[in-house]
C-alpha cells in the first residue's frame, strides 16, 4: 500500500484510562480479530508479554497493522504507568497523530497530563477519546472542562452523549448529525430525534465557529448563517 495512504497512530493516557482495550476494539470493528480480548482476563492482543497478562498493564509499545477505508493503519498502544514514560516518548517520534484517551470519571489525571505534554513537544496532532461513558459518576462535560483548563487543549466536541436516565445509549455526531444509537445491543445510526435536536444544533453551532477560523470558506457560511450549505465534507 502506498505511504500517502499509511497512517502511523498511538494511544496515549493515564494508566487505566483504558488505552489497550480501546486498541483492542479498534482491531475488532476493522477485521483484524474475530474475538474480543479483555485486559483483565490476559487475552487483550496487544499486552504480548507474560508480565503484562499478570499484570494487567501495559509495560512495553506494541504495535500492530489493520485496515480500513482503503487505509493502511499502524496502531501503537502505549504504556501508561509512569515508570514506562520512556516507551511513550520513543514511539511519540515517530507517529502520524495520537488518540488520547481520557476516563470519563477520572477525567485529566496525572499521567494524562504527561503524556500530553510529551505529544506536544513533538508536535503530534491529537483527537481525543473519552472512555468509560456508561461507567457511574462518567461526566462527559466535566472530563472535556479539565481538558481546557488543566492542558490549554482548546478541546472541540464533535459527538455529545446520549443518556436515557442513568443509561448511556449512544452518541449525536455533530458532523454527519446523526444519532449512533447502542440501545437493545445494536449500533443503529438514525436521525436525531427532537427532545436531542436543540442540544445537537448548539454544539455543533460551537464546533463550526471554532474550525471557522481556520478555513474562509467556512467562516464566510458560518458569519451568513448559511449552514445548509455546510457539509460533512467541508467540516
Amino acid at each position: 500500500m502506498s505511504l500517502n495512504k499509511t497512517r502511523n497512530f498511538g494511544i496515549i493516557a493515564h494508566i487505566d484510562a483504558g488505552k489497550t482495550t480501546v486498541s483492542e476494539r479498534i482491531l475488532f470493528y476493522t477485521g483484524f480479530l474475530r474475538k474480543l480480548g479483555e485486559v483483565h482476563n490476559g487475552e487483550a492482543t496487544m499486552d504480548f508479554m507474560k508480565q503484562e497478562q499478570e499484570r494487567g498493564i501495559t509495560i512495553a509499545s506494541a504495535a500492530i497493522c489493520c485496515n480500513w477505508r482503503e487505509h493502511r493503519l499502524n496502531l501503537i498502544d502505549t504504556p501508561g504507568h509512569v515508570d514506562f514514560m520512556l516507551e511513550v516518548e520513543r514511539s511519540l517520534r515517530v507517529l502520524d497523530g495520537v488518540v488520547a484517551v481520557f476516563c470519563a470519571v477520572g477525567g485529566v489525571q496525572p499521567q494524562s497530563e504527561t503524556v500530553w505534554n510529551q505529544s506536544q513537544k513533538f508536535g503530534t496532532p491529537h483527537i481525543a477519546f473519552v472512555n468509560k461513558m456508561d461507567l457511574e459518576g462518567a461526566d462527559f462535560d466535566r472530563c472535556v472542562e479539565m481538558m481546557d483548563d488543566m492542558l490549554g487543549a482548546n478541546p472541540v466536541r464533535y459527538q455529545i452523549p446520549w443518556y436515557d436516565g442513568e443509561d448511556f445509549c449512544g452518541m449525536v455526531d455533530l458532523v454527519d448529525m446523526k444519532l449512533i444509537s447502542y440501545k437493545e445491543g445494536h449500533n443503529d445510526i438514525v436521525d436525531i430525534p427532537d427532545f436531542l435536536m436543540e442540544n445537537a444544533k448548539k454544539y455543533r453551532g460551537i464546533l463550526i465557529e471554532k474550525i471557522a477560523e481556520y478555513n474562509d470558506e467556512l467562516l464566510e457560511m458560518f458569519l451568513d448563517g448559511n449552514d445548509e450549505a455546510i457539509t460533512p465534507q467541508l467540516i
